[in-house]
């Protein structure tokens, strides 16, 4: 059939709108493509296919082409309308209720029709609002994870996105200026602009009509925390992303971003030069690639994990680790044991007490990088941490490798060495068998409660983002 693919409803409302606009009746358009009326009700009500031989001759008899009768777009707005309350109708989400859908008729007003999608378009959003639930959040955010990591966490169309962009601007060595991010921006056809009252759910708002991207002052000046999210917000334009359609696809876009900014930050050319020189001079180190590049310890870190796989064949892990222990951001592709839940998730989960990356919260020098080997029961791995703070409190940041490619990294003459054999949790996770037996009963600790696990994500077409609150600031600025 040849129309295969093309949406029926759609195909039946341009077919109307051409009969009608020539004149013609059911009936008699039908008697001069040679099939009956009634059929052709069938054809225009989206419930039967025509064949190409028959969509020739409706063409013909309206004075009009085949590729116009086939376009995805409705003809006019009653059309768009009735569309989408078609497709409304038949979306899982509202068959489930056992309501009988609503049947448009001509003398339906379109002011009705549009009540009744409000109404659906609400069912819609709290659907979605409903299972962005935690758990929900894990199981996406896994198998993203586990999907880049099959991939080496490398996106080769968005390097060579970020780096045509970047010869656009002028850009040809060094770290990036806020000059070029600003010229980025400019040849997109938005203003950057900083404002001190974004909405608490954004990080920035890019006002589409305007052309503006509104951004927090607080990065100014200097840093590369600023440049990185006027990039992510450019992003979202470069690689064409539309509202996400799940959590899923909000993560993916997220991760899409971040990598965009990344490569932009850190040029996939001149960044893999300056690591195959290093692991040339067996001088790799994370704070080296970060100071060639401008940027935070934890960007070159994860920036590592995009290329080293790719270009240096090295297998890697990265962790983030918050003061608890908790992981808050990780990578792995060298089969550093990880603690998970039953869900696959490990962010969330705590590290070995004897991985340095919890180990480094106890070392008086916080300025330098500190190394270490560790034996685990998949191997040993080396491993440089590097900690930090922000407002959440204390982190630490982990760079590590297998025991065979410690030989290219700076820091490897290290003595400090420990063994760790989680998940056994006779590790790390159970105590020590005399203070058990000397506090068992006589003591009960009061458990923290995190109040985000009961708190539902903000309403709004995107995950965790108040619409509300968005739309006020865009209504305050517009004028301005």
């Amino acid at each position: 059939m040849a129309t295969s693919g093309i949406h029926l409803t759609t195909l039946g409302h341009r077919i109307r709108h051409h009969r009608l606009a020539s004149g013609f009746t059911l009936d008699e358009l039908g008697s001069l493509v040679g099939v009956a009326g009634s059929q052709l009700s069938l054809i225009e009500n989206g419930k039967r296919e025509p064949k190409l031989s028959l969509l020739q001759a409706i063409a013909q008899a309206t004075g009009t082409e085949v590729t116009d009768l086939i376009s995805g777009e409705p003809p006019n707005r009653r059309a768009a309308l009735e569309i989408e309350l078609d497709r409304a109708q038949a979306s899982p989400v509202f068959r489930q209720l056992g309501i009988a859908p609503v049947r448009v008729t001509k003398g339906m007003s379109d002011e009705t029709i549009e009540s009744v999608l409000g109404l659906h378009r609400e069912l819609q959003r709290r659907e979605r609002e409903a299972i962005a639930t935690p758990e929900e959040a894990r199981r996406a955010n896994t198998e993203l994870r586990l999907r880049m990591r099959a991939q080496h966490n490398y996106l080769g169309d968005i390097e060579k996105l970020a780096e045509k962009q970047l010869r656009a601007a002028g850009h040809v060595q060094g770290a990036l200026t806020h000059r070029t991010v600003n010229i980025m921006a400019e040849k997109l056809g938005f203003e950057l602009i900083y404002v001190a009252d974004l909405p608490h759910s954004t990080r920035s708002v890019t006002d589409l009509e305007n052309g503006r991207i509104y951004l927090p002052p607080a990065s100014i000046p200097g840093g590369h925390g600023l440049r990185s999210m006027a990039l992510q917000a450019m992003a979202h334009r470069l690689l064409g992303h539309t509202p996400p359609t799940d959590y899923a696809d909000f993560l993916q876009q997220r991760l899409e971003i971040n990598y965009f900014a990344a490569s932009a930050l850190m040029p996939e050319t001149a960044a893999v030069s300056f690591l195959q020189q290093a692991k040339k001079d067996r001088n790799l180190a994370v704070e080296d690639f970060r100071d060639a590049f401008g940027v935070t310890h934890e960007a070159a870190g994860m920036r590592m994990t995009n290329l080293l796989t790719q270009h240096l064949d090295m297998s890697l892990h990265f962790l983030r680790v918050d003061e608890t222990g908790a992981i808050t951001r990780v990578y792995e592709n060298d089969d550093l044991p990880l603690p998970m839940d039953v869900t696959g998730a490990v962010e969330g989960q705590r590290v070995c007490r004897k991985f340095q990356a919890r180990g480094a919260f106890t070392q008086q020098n916080r300025t330098t990088e500190h190394h270490q080997y560790t034996d685990t029961p998949s191997g040993t791995f080396w491993c440089s941490t590097q900690t930090g703070s922000s407002g959440d409190g204390e982190f630490s940041v982990t760079v590590g490798v297998p025991f065979d490619d410690a030989r290219w990294w700076r820091g490897r003459e290290t003595s400090d060495r420990a063994v760790s054999t989680c998940p056994d949790e006779s590790c790390c996770r159970r105590p020590p068998a005399e203070l058990a037996e000397r506090w068992h009963g006589r003591a009960w600790p009061s458990a923290r409660v995190h109040t985000h696990m009961f708190s539902p994500l903000p309403r709004g077409a995107f995950p965790g983002v108040d619409d509300n609150e968005v739309y006020n600031f865009l209504a305050r600025h517009a004028s301005e």
